[in-house]
């Protein structure tokens, strides 16, 4: 190797160092340090003492933890093909040559920039008993929503907020995708006599697929941490409806202080989403047209 592609690859790595060392300090280090914590019953205050797989044992038997898992699911496989729907819809009509599109992609796009706080804040008089969405309803005869005090709506309502916020990112990277796609094959489609609908199902979609892929892998990933919604909306109420696994997650270690307890169920969320994750990949094959 000679001198000057030593020089290449050292100013490299330097240029990757930062990103590197923050990768190792604040994810991988985590996640090796909560396997070993996994394995240990430890209240912060007192000196860890190993127990083995005892939390994750303790984990198959408790019903809250089936809860919250289940809510999760319901969360992120509703949440998610929503997303994908939305956003392709919204991208596919923004990217046409219409009048003001670069205003309603900005509008679309503000609520990325907020945080979920402060996204949560601002929905909380919407959706109360006596909100702003029940007032409208009320205008045209329709009784008032349980938007959050309702098991049956309150995830519901969570949903609908977390999609809305999210839609306009993943609009973005759906205009990119969809950008990126040569206008000769939408000419030839139309002197062949496709319609609308055709060029969109035998074109659009096929060569959008990865862009579609990455957004479905980065929603799902998202969706599994869901906390700061339901924490500030609902508190994970009512009745446990919208108590997901990360916010079980916080409330054994930070509330009940059973740091062990809460490391096994953060080591079971990060299997779960890694065998998605690879089963979204493995099956990508099938649709996916690079």
């Amino acid at each position: 190797m000679g001198h000057t592609n030593r020089k290449e690859l050292l100013a490299a790595f330097l240029f990757l160092l930062p990103n590197l060392a923050g990768f190792l300090l604040f994810l991988v280090g985590p996640t090796i340090g909560a396997f070993f914590i996994s394995t240990m019953d430890w209240a912060l205050i007192n000196d860890p003492s190993f127990t083995g797989l005892a939390n994750f044992q303790r984990l198959v038997n408790d019903s809250r933890f089936w809860i919250t898992l289940r809510n999760t699911a319901y969360y992120v496989f509703v949440r998610v093909p929503i997303n994908v729907l939305i956003s392709l819809v919204l991208a596919v009509l923004l990217n046409q040559n219409i009048r003001g599109r670069n205003f309603f992609r900005t509008l679309l796009f503000i609520p990325v920039v907020l945080s979920l706080v402060s996204v949560a804040i601002m929905w909380r008089p919407l959706v109360m008993s006596s909100g702003v969405l029940n007032q409208i309803l009320a205008r045209v005869g329709i009784g008032p929503i349980p938007w959050i005090t309702s098991s049956r709506y309150a995830m519901p309502t969570i949903i609908m907020i977390g999609v809305w916020r999210e839609i306009g990112y993943f609009m973005v990277i759906f205009l990119a995708g969809l950008q990126s796609i040569s206008s000769h094959y939408y000419e030839a489609a139309r002197i062949d006599g496709a319609s609308g609908v055709q060029q969109f199902l035998r074109i659009t979609i096929p060569l959008v697929s990865p862009t579609t892929f990455f957004i479905s892998v980065v929603a799902m990933i998202w969706s599994f941490q869901i906390f700061d919604l339901t924490t500030v909306l609902t508190g994970g109420g009512p009745r446990n409806a919208t108590n997901t696994l990360v916010m079980y997650i916080y409330q054994q270690g930070f509330q009940n202080f059973r740091m062990g307890y809460a490391a096994a169920l953060g080591v079971v969320l990060f299997f779960i989403v890694l065998t998605l994750t690879v089963i979204q990949k493995q099956i990508s094959s099938r649709w996916v047209h690079y």
